[in-house]
Order: structure tokens, then sequence, then C-alpha cells
């Protein structure tokens, strides 16, 4: 397998699970700038939809978009208990997870970093604040998004949490959120992601 991915972008998450499941795989950086991998082939030829995490499985097949790539990791090793198993209510209350934050948290940090209006980046921050507020809640009494075992959404919801200090967001206001996050970020395959990503102590 190869994954291709951008320092700190949303293919962070995938990139977690590969170490959390201790799977090999081949990394290629890309380029989002210029749509060009490190080893200079066209990304849109790999990936047409022109953004990262993408996968390349062993057959050749490419398959993309973060939430069923992670799930797709995480079934290859089982024992990792990185996702329930499948038909079970925890499966559907992962995928329900996966959901919430592709749509509800990804989808409104984007404009923050690609050239919206203050007022416009003003009221996303107040959405996604509203959001972190229903994730604190959840949280109390529980280490990780569906209890005391780390899954696959909580690598991309750490991820999202990276993003909100250059989005201009404090942590500090959800104190539940603020230490999940610290509490995630401590994981030695976490610490060893950030550090293969040049984003260690950052």
């Amino acid at each position: 397998m190869k994954l291709y991915y951008s320092p700190g972008a949303c293919s962070l998450s995938p990139h977690i699970v590969l170490n959390e499941a201790g799977l090999d795989c081949a990394l290629e950086k890309v380029s989002l700038g210029k749509h060009q991998t490190a080893g200079g082939a066209d990304f849109y030829r790999i990936n047409p939809k022109g953004y990262v995490p993408a996968l390349e499985l062993d057959d050749g097949q490419v398959l993309t978009e973060g939430p069923a790539i992670v799930q797709y990791l995480a079934d290859r090793k089982p024992e990792s208990r990185l996702a329930p198993a499948a038909g079970t209510m925890e499966r559907y209350r992962l995928m329900e997870w996966l959901n919430f934050i592709s749509t509800e948290l990804h989808k409104q940090f984007g404009p923050l970093f690609h050239g919206a209006g203050e007022a416009e980046k003003e009221r996303l921050r107040a959405l996604i604040g509203r959001r972190f507020d229903y994730v604190e809640a959840q949280l109390a009494g529980k280490q990780y998004l569906l209890g005391d075992q780390f899954t696959v959404a909580d690598a991309y919801l750490f991820t999202m949490l990276t993003w909100t200090r250059h989005a201009g967001i404090d942590l500090g206001r959800w104190p539940a959120l603020k230490d999940y996050f610290a509490r995630v970020g401590a994981r030695p395959q976490v610490r060893a992601t950030l550090q293969q990503e040049g984003l260690a102590g950052q």
C-alpha cells in the first residue's frame, strides 16, 4: 500500500491509523499547491479529486476519502480494535462520529484557511464552537469518543484539533476537549506520526 499525504492535512488521520495498526505502507508526500507528488507525478492522475488522502492498494486500486480509508485500514488489522466489528451497533456509532467530524467540523475549517472574509471566519468559528460544545458534553467520563478504546474516529478528531491554533480557536474554552487533545497527542504512535510529518512540537 501507499498513502499519499500532505503534512498536517486531513491525511494525518489515516497516517496515525497506519501507525496505530502497525501496518506496512509506503508514504508519498503531495504538494497540494502544485498537485504533484514528491516523485514528480501529476497527483490528479492518482486522485482526480486533487486532494489527500489517497490510498493506493496492492492491486492498484486507489481508495479516497478519509473516513473510508481509516475504516479500511482498521479492518485490515481487526485485532488493533481501531474499529468495532462490522454490523455491530458500536460500528454504526463509529460511523456516526466519522460523519459528524467530516461534515460538521472538517468542512467548516476549510474556508478559515482559504480566503474567507473576516465576518465569514467569525461565523465559522462560532459554528465550530457550537460543535465543540457537543463534543465536550459527549466526552464526559470518557477517555475517547467511544469510551476507553482509541478508534479511527479519535485519529480524525485529533487531526481537526491540530488545526484550531492556526484557525484562531482557543481550546481552553473546552477543558475536556483540551485534555482529550493532550491525551491523544501523548500516544506513542501519534507522536511518531507527527514526527514523521515534521509536525512534532507544533
